[in-house]
């Protein structure tokens, strides 16, 4: 009786919790519900991460943050705008310019695999020994479009015409 009732009482939490963050997006707020302070260990609490990652988001100036004499003080309404742009890989900046900018023709290692039909792991082992080329941006792996067509029209190309001269049905074909 007493696990059931800590489970319902963590899905409770759990729903408070996400009532509160979608609370905090919403745009009817009262001008003092956006201003209302809070300290790192608060906002770290609300977003359900450590202390250390919101250090990190500010240092990162992802997370506007305003420190007093003694200690950091975040506004309800930029937890909000960090939350809304916190898992946003698409708008990843690095030095200033999008990373992911396909008018400028640079895709990320999942965005080339689903292109190309293959798995992630190809991607990034094409990468890795040299029959695709990609750079770093920080910490994202980018591969401009001009060579994820390179790759597409050279090698898969080969492989899929490997593979099929070495099906069973084509080895059948040519015996005969």
């Amino acid at each position: 009786m007493k696990k059931s009732r800590s489970k319902v009482f963590l899905l409770w939490m759990r729903y408070a919790i996400f009532k509160e963050i979608l609370t905090m997006e919403n745009f009817d707020q009262s001008e003092e519900m956006k201003r209302r302070l809070l300290t790192i260990r608060e906002a770290a609490k609300r977003s359900r991460v450590s202390r250390q990652a919101i250090y990190v988001a500010i240092k990162q100036k992802k997370l506007k943050a305003k420190k007093d004499a003694k200690q950091w003080m975040i506004t309800m309404q930029d937890l909000a705008d960090y939350h809304r742009n916190k898992y946003s890989r698409k708008k990843s900046m690095y030095n200033g310019e999008l990373i992911f900018d396909k008018d400028k023709g640079f895709y990320s290692v999942k965005e080339a695999a689903e292109m190309l039909d293959v798995p992630v792991q190809k991607i990034y082992y094409a990468a890795r020994v040299g029959l695709l080329r990609a750079f770093r941006k920080g910490a994202a792996w980018v591969i401009q479009l001009s060579e994820i067509e390179r790759y597409r029209d050279g090698y898969l190309q080969q492989e899929q015409n490997a593979e099929s001269a070495t099906s069973p049905c084509f080895a059948e074909k040519r015996a005969s």
